[in-house]
């Protein structure tokens, strides 16, 4: 395990420019890779290249002290036209898998990973356990900065559902917390939403632009 600013100017040597100088130069059909610290993601047109990279990058790693976690390492097919075998994959908290567009054009969708929504959900509840007892002007700000980061990472073009998800729940649980407060006077919902208003919670909202959305050829 090393800390992301080293995994980044370590992988840079060990993964990038090899993938770029020696990988993709020996390969015939298309080839992608997507790295952010030591997550990585490496696409493949044909898939014996994909099963040649995979059987060299371990060795590729161990000449720089690396190894691959193998319970996170695996081939699939994720193709646009393999649609019917339903893949899908995570990767850096979101869940990958092909659909169509309104247009009825093959699309990459991205939701946030299940499991990540959850486990948001249940820190949410316990930053509100150990936050309640702060006065109101105080702790709304800090919920609004919570709730502004969140969306600045999992406000993806196609994830306005599981964002209103989130935002539901947060909700939810903040008025929970709220009237569970000892000495401190209690919300009706009424109250609560004129509160909530007042401060200025913002809603889930997308902050992609399309010019920067995911697309592959293959």
């Amino acid at each position: 395990v090393i800390s992301p600013i080293l995994a980044n100017i370590y992988l840079h040597y060990a993964l990038d420019l090899w993938f770029e100088k020696r990988v993709q130069q020996s390969c015939e059909g298309m080839t992608y890779i997507c790295r952010y610290a030591d997550d990585f993601v490496c696409a493949f047109q044909f898939k014996q290249e994909a099963v040649k990279f995979y059987k060299e990058l371990g060795e590729r790693l161990e000449k720089f002290g690396l190894e691959l976690a193998q319970e996170k390492t695996n081939i699939i097919i994720f193709s646009r036209f393999r649609q019917e075998d339903k893949t899908k994959f995570e990767f850096l908290g979101f869940e990958f898998r092909w659909g169509v567009s309104r247009k009825g054009k093959a699309i990459i969708k991205r939701r946030t990973a299940p499991g990540k929504l959850r486990k948001s959900i249940i820190a949410f509840t316990e930053w509100c356990k150990k936050m309640r007892s702060k006065r109101l002007r105080k702790l709304f700000p800090k919920l609004i900065a919570k709730l502004r980061g969140y969306t600045n990472y999992y406000g993806l073009i196609g994830n306005f559902r599981s964002l209103s998800k989130f935002y539901e729940h947060v909700k939810r649980i903040f008025y929970k917390w709220l009237n569970r407060r000892s000495q401190r006077r209690s919300f009706n919902l009424a109250e609560f939403d004129a509160c909530w208003e007042r401060y200025g919670v913002p809603k889930p909202r997308i902050v992609e632009s399309d010019l920067v959305q995911l697309h592959f050829d293959f």
